[in-house]
């Protein structure tokens, strides 16, 4: 690169450049000024021919102030070292209809069979606020170190074309970020673009399904998007999303797979719906185990029938919720945290869900086989909530071997509708310390060998602090307030010891 960057009179430094890129440039033995190589800076003439000869490994390319206009992609793999950085510079990509080859990206760097080594791309605004506009800016794939950082995107992505941006780490002791990646306005459905027929529902916002390494999302922000926001799931590495605010998308706003991946103190609100938005989901773990999700803010004011807060599939062997806030409210049916039919272990701590929808489990254990256990430990649910699609339990537990240590689950409902605390339907179910309060019954017991121990239950309806049903065998009550007692429709070998009844 440095003869080719000699013979077309270049230097090896970026002498147009400023300081904020300076201390990158010992990481690269040829440093380019891509405007004294020629690049229009106007935004009235493509650059990527330009781009096309300065192409070299260990190569930081430059871009000045400027607006760089682009109508084709610059690809670039099998590299070991190539960065592209810009200063208060803005990529102005062609409209659809003028975009030539393949209308897929404008940055190609590395590919998953010949990935780069080491990428950095930094410091660009991204202008497709012009009709048709909008295209993959960067797809990526590094094995040692992948560095995307200050990318943002303004205008609706509406050509129907890929996703603002692909980062994968292929080798497992790679690692990446992608930080302040902002993709504010999101994308238009595929059938309100010029591309309509050609891809399923839209653009994805950003895309790492074939991640191997560790890769970080740090301080991105995404919605709303058609098909997805952060999709991060697929491949085996570890994914880390820190920080950000997502919101809005259609499918999932946080899609995370890979082990030991982690979810840590984002904000994800689903404030809005389009007409052709169907799932909404604000969190969804998957395809792996130990994930942990810590001081997520989800807030949910526009409601899709099934959009859950945090889903929990049947792919995810195990997670742990921890500080975390759920906030749901609307006049629809919704769900808090869904644990899959067949999903693993399940841990809930110091974690509040205030539910306020036209009907929903604020946290509904699933069942169809799952042998995960799910505890939940200083948790607190509350809000007043309807019974529409007979959806009427703070928590619906269907699962065997479930505990709730110190819970305080506040059940009341919205216009008088009677809600219950807790129901079980599965086996061994211990609920010890909590506090259960209720318009209809704190707990409800069809299933068999529960232990409610230590706790305090009362219905604001004046009913009994306990039901259970004729299939409800061998429940024990032990050292509890039951205000009311214990209502009893045929359950077998009851036993109750040192509890109170006011």
């Amino acid at each position: 690169m440095a003869a080719c960057a000699a013979g077309i009179g270049l230097t090896s430094t970026a002498s147009a450049s400023t300081d904020r890129y300076g201390h990158y440039y010992d990481d690269y033995s040829t440093v380019v000024d891509v405007t004294e190589a020629g690049a229009d800076n106007t935004g009235n003439k493509s650059i990527t021919p330009v781009l096309e000869k300065l192409r070299g490994d260990d190569t930081l390319l430059v871009f000045p102030e400027g607006r760089y206009y682009m109508d084709e992609q610059f690809r670039f793999t099998g590299f070991e070292n190539f960065g592209v950085v810009g200063e208060n510079a803005t990529l102005v990509p062609a409209d659809f209809h003028e975009f030539n080859g393949p209308r897929y990206r404008l940055f190609r760097l590395g590919v998953s069979s010949r990935p780069g080594g080491r990428v950095r791309f930094e410091g660009f605004d991204v202008d497709q606020r012009a009709p048709d506009t909008g295209i993959r800016t960067i797809e990526t794939y590094a094995s040692e170190r992948l560095e995307v950082r200050d990318i943002t995107i303004h205008g609706q992505h509406d050509s129907g074309t890929w996703g603002p941006g692909l980062f994968n780490v292929t080798d497992p002791d790679g690692r990446g970020i992608v930080e302040r990646f902002r993709v504010p306005d999101g994308a238009a459905w595929i059938n309100n673009t010029p591309n309509a027929g050609n891809n399923w529902r839209g653009a994805i916002g950003i895309e790492a399904t074939l991640n191997e390494g560790t890769l970080k999302f740090k301080n991105c922000w995404v919605g709303p998007f058609p098909s997805n926001g952060l999709y991060a799931s697929g491949g085996n590495g570890k994914i880390i999303v820190e920080g950000g605010w997502y919101w809005d998308s259609n499918g999932a706003n946080v899609r995370v797979g890979g082990n030991h991946s982690e979810i840590r103190w984002p904000t994800v609100e689903i404030k809005s719906s389009r007409p052709e938005d169907t799932i909404q989901r604000a969190i969804r773990v998957e395809n792996g185990r130990d994930f942990k999700i810590r001081g997520a803010a989800v807030n949910i004011t526009s409601p899709m029938p099934s959009s859950h807060a945090i889903s929990v599939m049947n792919t995810c062997d195990s997670v742990r919720i921890e500080g975390t806030t759920l906030d749901i409210r609307g006049d629809d049916v919704n769900h808090g945290i869904v644990c899959s039919p067949v999903s693993g272990d399940t841990t809930i701590v110091d974690t509040t869900i205030t539910h306020e929808t036209s009907g929903g489990y604020p946290l509904w254990i699933r069942n169809n086989g799952s042998s995960g256990r799910v505890l939940a430990e200083y948790l607190t649910i509350d809000g007043q909530a309807g019974e529409d699609g007979g959806f009427r339990d703070g928590i619906r537990c269907e699962r065997d071997n479930c505990r709730f240590n110190v819970v305080d689950i506040e059940q009341q409902g919205r216009a008088g509708v009677d809600r219950n605390g807790i129901v079980n339907t599965g086996e061994d179910l211990t609920i010890y310390r909590s506090n259960l309060r209720a318009s209809k019954y704190p707990f409800l017991d069809t299933g068999s060998e529960s232990l409610v121990l230590n706790s305090d239950l009362e219905s604001s309806s004046g009913l009994e602090a306990a039901c259970l049903y004729g299939s409800c065998d061998t429940p024990s009550f032990k050292g509890n307030r039951l205000v009311n007692g214990i209502r009893n429709l045929g359950a077998s070998d009851v036993t109750t010891w040192k509890n109170t009844y006011q």
